[in-house]
C-alpha cells in the first residue's frame, strides 16, 4: 500500500473498469434494442437523449457526451479524481456501445409487444447499471448531480434521482402517447428493482463493523478518503481475551466497494461485517456533510 504525507490512496482497478465496461454494454444494449426500437422513454440523461432523438434525430451516442459535458464541468470541481475518472470512463463507454449497438443488425422479435419490451429493457438496463454502480462507477448524467446533493445537502441519492427521473419522464410525453408512457413506467419499476437486486440495495445505507489490528489507520483512511465519520467500540477477543478497537461507520452503497478496497489495502486480514441500515439520520445523510472541496 502506498502512503504519502499520511494519506492513504486507492488506485484505479482494472477489474473495476472491466466490470463497468461490461455493465455499460448491457445497459446500452437494452436502451437500443428495447427502449429505442419499441418507443419507450427513460429517466435521467438517457431520457433526455431519447427526447433529442425523437425531436431532432440526434444519435444518442453523441448527445450522451454533449449533455454530460456541463455536468462534468460541475462535478470536476467537487468530486474526487477517482470518481471523476470512473464517471468519464463509464459515460464514454456507454456512448461507444450506444453507437455500436445501433449499427449491429440484431433482431429481437417480440412483435412490438410493449410489455415484453418493458420487461426486457428493465432486466438488461437494471442489471447493467447495477453492475456499474456496484463497482464504484456511474454512467455520468444525473448521478453526478445526485452525488453532489448527497455530499453537500444531505439529500439521499435515491430522492434526487427519482425527482429528476419524474421530470424527464413527464417531458417525454412530448413524443410519446399515454399508452407508451404507461409501459415506460413498468420498465422504470423493473429497472429500479433490478438495480437494487444487482447492487444489493442501491441507496439504503450500510453499517460497517471492522475488526483489525490497524483500526487507527483504517479509521483515518475512511475519514480522509470517504469523508465519513467513524466510531471506536471497545471489545475483547473471545478466544485471545485481548482488548481490541472495532471501527464502526455508516456509508452509502455507492461507497461500499471503495471502503472494502480501502480496508483491504491497509489490513488484508481485517474482519468486516456489513449490515443493512433501514434509516440513517444525522450528518452526511439527513444533515449537511462537512464541506470538502479539495480534490484528493
Amino acid at each position: 500500500m502506498a502512503e504519502k504525507s499520511g494519506r492513504f490512496h486507492i488506485g484505479i482497478s482494472v477489474v473495476d473498469l472491466i466490470v463497468i465496461t461490461f455493465g455499460s454494454a448491457i445497459y446500452s444494449f437494452g436502451i437500443v434494442y428495447f427502449n429505442i426500437y419499441n418507443h419507450l422513454a427513460d429517466g435521467g440523461v438517457t431520457g433526455i437523449t431519447l427526447i433529442l432523438r425523437a425531436l431532432f434525430h440526434i444519435d444518442p451516442a453523441y448527445s450522451t457526451i454533449l449533455v454530460n459535458i456541463p455536468l462534468f464541468a460541475i462535478g470536476y470541481r467537487f468530486l474526487g479524481k477517482k470518481d471523476m475518472f470512473y464517471t468519464l470512463y463509464g459515460t464514454i463507454i456507454l456512448a461507444v456501445f450506444l453507437w455500436i449497438w445501433q449499427r449491429v443488425p440484431i433482431e429481437i422479435n417480440i412483435q412490438h409487444d410493449l410489455l415484453l419490451a418493458a420487461i426486457g429493457a428493465g432486466l438488461f438496463g437494471g442489471f447493467g447499471c447495477g453492475m456499474v454502480y456496484r463497482f464504484g462507477g456511474t454512467t455520468g448524467g444525473v448521478d453526478i448531480v445526485a452525488r453532489l446533493f448527497e455530499r453537500f445537502k444531505g439529500v439521499q441519492m435515491g430522492q434526487t434521482l427519482l425527482t429528476i427521473d419524474v421530470m424527464v419522464l413527464l417531458s417525454s410525453l412530448i413524443y410519446l402517447d399515454v399508452r407508451q408512457m404507461a409501459y415506460t413506467l413498468i420498465y422504470v419499476w423493473i429497472f429500479s428493482v433490478m438495480v437494487n437486486f444487482t447492487q444489493q440495495g442501491a441507496y439504503a445505507a450500510r453499517g460497517i463493523l471492522i475488526i483489525s489490528n490497524q483500526s487507527a489507520a483504517i479509521s483515518e483512511a475512511i475519514m480522509e478518503q470517504l469523508n465519513r465519520g467513524t466510531t471506536f467500540l471497545k471489545a475483547e477477543g473471545g478466544y485471545s481475551k485481548k482488548s481490541k478497537q472495532i471501527v464502526y461507520c455508516v456509508v452509502s452503497p455507492s461507497e461500499l466497494h471503495t471502503l472494502k478496497k480501502l480496508v483491504e489495502s491497509i489490513d488484508d486480514e481485517a474482519f468486516i461485517s456489513i449490515m443493512a441500515v433501514n434509516e440513517a439520520i444525522g450528518e452526511g445523510f439527513t444533515y449537511k456533510r462537512p464541506k470538502k472541496y479539495k480534490i484528493l
